[in-house]
């Protein structure tokens, strides 16, 4: 008998059969631990617990409050819709079901147009199927077997996918009930956790993401352990709805796409408000901490992008343009601009380290179907900064970085956490390099004591990068600032410095930014804050509401007054009731009103009303001045 060791994560150590189930291993450290794991991760890989462990390996059983827990609790929940809408749509064809953030999905083809009324007959089949209580089979099969056993079910994107497979690869299959579909897992057991259930909604999408490839229809769903937790996330989903920036942004008159710009955003007036004020807040930090700012081109040469490896790696995301009979492109990153600014004269390492900023407008491609209003667009300005520096700088230059970014974050009331992205399979440079980069953003990481989880291959082509995942006011995360530590430009742009030695040198690059981009930085405000912004932002930050039009000239002067403090004000002389205009300002999210009338133009008073605490009473002006100046002042949240 063949024995296999188990480290589990106190480092104690079991010794177990070879290939002894995760479930029976699990049972073994605990029958209490057993009745609530979804499965296990082993040696790194996520797995069932009906799957077997055949070698040495470290082992951290899994619950569904586990990230990995919840991706074989949601994949499993796909099957179980995929079972349904079979019993339902005996002519469906099944394309991909994977689980996702929150939840899953599964592309079906079907003559049957999915309707809302189909999603409730579905969640009752899968309540139904749960209630049976099936266990989910795993099972191989040879390369040509499997493609034979779909063939003959005209499961035709199964084929597809298995003729995409090696020849001599063996396909693993899950069983769940009179359903079998092509799946690596990890899948749950059975299906008795599954208590909770609800489908979202229906959408197109093209197989295998290809705009040239049929049309599917996608059913999007989530589960729960327990119905409590359901509910919970179905009432942050109605919070996201009312917080949607597209809605707001309409509503409040930001910003809107149009059809003859899909993708391309417009600014509107108080869009630009807002805009400016961030603007202007990045440049004055940036400033204070000895960063300069330059503006390159949006078109250059195509030579450029050959030079930077932009057009190996990149190439399908730009667009082109001809000039004069040459090839160019529309930029679709600012890094290569940088470097020729930095090429245009000679540095010494006195001169190192330089920090370049640049709100640079960049162009990529992205498909119709993934443009989401500001949050996934086709032009947008990144507050990009490219630092140049000696390699004895780098430690010192990333932690002043994550200094910003946390600085820069705190203002707006932002909790983050910190990933770092490794070497990704299409990459440039040497081992070597790419492990100087990776350490030194985990020294910079360690120097500050923040902890990071690690996305394996999910680095630039350049270079590996620490992301910065904001949290908003309702829990959700959003991936904005990054740093990337970059030896490869350098090198293939020749970029150096002459040393103390008066030999050149080649430089350390750095590209960073702490926004991301300044569109969707604004779309996360908008959410983050439900339209309701601090004062310091508002495109308005005071609306004068006279009582009657007998009080509209007290009104205007009011507001120049203002205005020439440097206030955004606007007055609302129409002929409505006060509750009606008080009710607009709070639609608006203005954060202060100013109700005028006799008493008011009398004693030179205002009543004060607050968008977030209510009526203030009457005070002077002054008073009332001093008051939103210092929140102002302050960037009160």
């Amino acid at each position: 008998m063949e024995m296999i060791k188990i480290t589990l994560p106190d480092n104690s150590v079991r010794e177990y059969e070879k290939g002894t189930r995760v479930l029976d291993i699990t049972k073994d450290i605990s029958e209490g631990l057993a009745r609530v794991a979804v499965g296990a991760v082993v040696n790194g890989k996520i797995m069932g617990l009906q799957e077997e462990v055949k070698e040495d390996a470290s082992f951290r059983v899994l619950k569904f409050e586990d990230e990995e827990g919840k991706q074989i609790f949601w994949h499993t929940s796909a099957h179980i819709m995929a079972l349904a809408v079979q019993r339902l749509f005996p002519d469906v064809k099944f394309a991909i079901g994977p689980a996702i953030e929150n939840g899953f999905y599964y592309d079906f083809d079907t003559e049957h147009r999915f309707t809302p009324e189909d999603l409730e007959k579905i969640e009752e089949e899968m309540k139904k199927i749960v209630k049976e209580g099936h266990k989910l089979e795993r099972f191989i099969m040879p390369r040509d077997e499997a493609l034979e056993y779909f063939k003959e079910r005209g499961e035709i994107y199964k084929v597809e996918l298995i003729e995409g497979l090696d020849e001599d690869e063996e396909v693993s299959f899950y069983k769940l009930g009179e359903f079998t579909d092509l799946c690596a897992g990890p899948h749950l057991y059975d299906v008795s956790k599954v208590k909770a259930i609800k489908l979202l909604s229906i959408a197109g999408a093209y197989w295998r993401g290809d705009e040239n490839n049929k049309m599917l229809q996608r059913i999007y769903g989530t589960t729960y352990e327990k119905k409590k937790d359901l509910e919970e996330y179905l009432h942050r989903l109605e919070e996201a709805k009312k917080r949607d920036h597209r809605k707001l942004g309409k509503e409040l008159d930001l910003f809107s796409i149009q059809e003859e710009g899909p993708g391309f955003p417009f600014f509107h007036p108080k869009g630009m408000v807002i805009r400016n004020i961030l603007e202007n807040f990045w440049r004055e930090e940036h400033a204070k901490r000895g960063y300069e700012e330059i503006k390159t081109p949006i078109i250059l040469n195509e030579s450029l992008w050959h030079q930077s490896g932009h057009w190996d790696h990149y190439k399908e995301n730009m667009y082109f343009t001809n000039i004069d009979e040459g090839q160019y492109a529309i930029k679709p990153m600012n890094c290569p601009g940088s470097i020729l600014v930095y090429k245009s004269k000679l540095y010494s390492y006195r001169d190192l380290p330089l920090r370049w900023g640049e709100l640079g407008l960049v162009h990529r491609h992205e498909i119709s179907g993934a443009l989401h209003g500001l949050m996934r667009v086709r032009s947008f300005t990144q507050d990009d900064a490219h630092l140049f520096v000696l390699p004895s700088q780098i430690k010192d230059e990333l932690v002043s970085i994550i200094e910003l970014a946390d600085y820069m974050y705190s203002i707006f009331g932002f909790k983050y956490h910190v990933e770092l992205s490794t070497r990704p399979e299409n990459s440039m440079g040497t081992d070597e390099q790419w492990e100087l980069a990776t350490n030194g953003l985990i020294e910079a990481l360690k120097e500050k004591n923040i902890d990071y989880i690690v996305n394996e291959g999910d680095g630039a082509f350049y270079g590996p990068k620490i992301d910065f995942q904001l949290e908003d006011a309702i829990g959700r995360t959003w991936q904005c600032g990054t740093i990337q530590l970059d030896f490869q430009m350098p090198e293939r742009f020749d970029i150096t410095y002459v040393d103390k030695d008066n030999e050149k040198k080649r430089p350390v690059m750095i590209h960073r930014t702490i926004f991301g981009s300044m569109e969707r930085f604004m779309g996360i405000l908008i959410e983050h804050y439900a339209g309701k912004f601090p004062v310091w932002l508002a495109p308005v930050q005071i609306t004068i509401l006279p009582i009657s039009d007998r009080f509209n000239d007290y009104a205007y002067d009011l507001m120049k007054q203002l205005k020439d403090r440097g206030l955004r004000v606007e007055v609302d002389d129409r002929a409505e009731k006060i509750g009606y205009k008080i009710r607009e300002a709070r639609l608006q999210r203005v954060p202060y009103m100013f109700i005028v009338g006799e008493k008011e133009v009398n004693e030179n008073l205002v009543s004060v009303r607050s968008r977030d605490r209510g009526d203030l009473g009457q005070v002077s002006l002054e008073e009332a001045i001093a008051k939103i100046e210092k929140e102002i002042e302050n960037k009160a949240q």
